[in-house]
């Protein structure tokens, strides 16, 4: 199938779906991914406990139905977000993920521990430190003065603030993965 001007956008998805699942099914045959495979599949390695632990948590959020695998509807239901999903999608996302113990709302040592784990697994250099930003997130986005984000709290400050909202896009941006992904998959074809 060449990329003549009479290819639908449907047979383009179609056929980019089906390199994802050859991709998916090279990379597992077992066509489920474990979370040691998950760490490999992203290049990470040595982690820290605390950063272990976010990425434990990322992995968790991608497994949907909780049974310790990430199934191929599960892995483009992640790349769908991360490619597609507009910023209500995203944030709604990014407050499971932040939400370590499944509260239903984010208080400051989980925000403050995954900022410290994005930061160690990203391995950029930030102009305010982990402890600033968190202290700074609440001040701005906590309104009732609880110590914890729920999630109208998070929905409505994150949006509110530009500043946050484009910090919190760029440290959980996958994208740089994704096309990483695309190209091994072009080189294949």
């Amino acid at each position: 199938m060449g990329n003549s001007a009479g290819t639908s956008v449907e047979e383009l998805q179609a056929c980019e779906s089906h390199q994802w699942y050859r991709r998916f099914m090279t990379e597992c045959p077992s066509g489920l991914i474990t979370f040691y495979e998950f760490k490999q599949f992203f290049g990470l390695k040595n982690l820290s406990d605390k950063s272990n632990a976010y990425v434990w948590t990322m992995f968790s959020a991608f497994d949907m139905n909780s049974d310790g695998f990430i199934d191929f509807m599960e892995y483009v239901a992640a790349l769908s977000l991360v490619l597609n999903g507009g910023v209500q999608k995203k944030l709604r996302w990014y407050f499971k993920l932040y939400d370590v113990n499944g509260s239903g709302c984010i208080d400051q040592e989980e925000l403050l521990q995954i900022i410290k784990s994005i930061r160690a697994i990203n391995g950029i250099p930030s102009e305010i430190s982990a402890e600033d930003f968190a202290n700074m997130v609440f001040d701005k986005i906590d309104i009732n003065r609880d110590g914890e984000l729920s999630y109208g709290e998070f929905m409505e400050g994150i949006q509110n603030d530009e500043m946050l909202l484009r910090t919190l896009t760029e440290s959980l941006d996958l994208t740089h993965i994704v096309q990483i992904i695309r190209g091994e998959i072009s080189s294949n074809i």
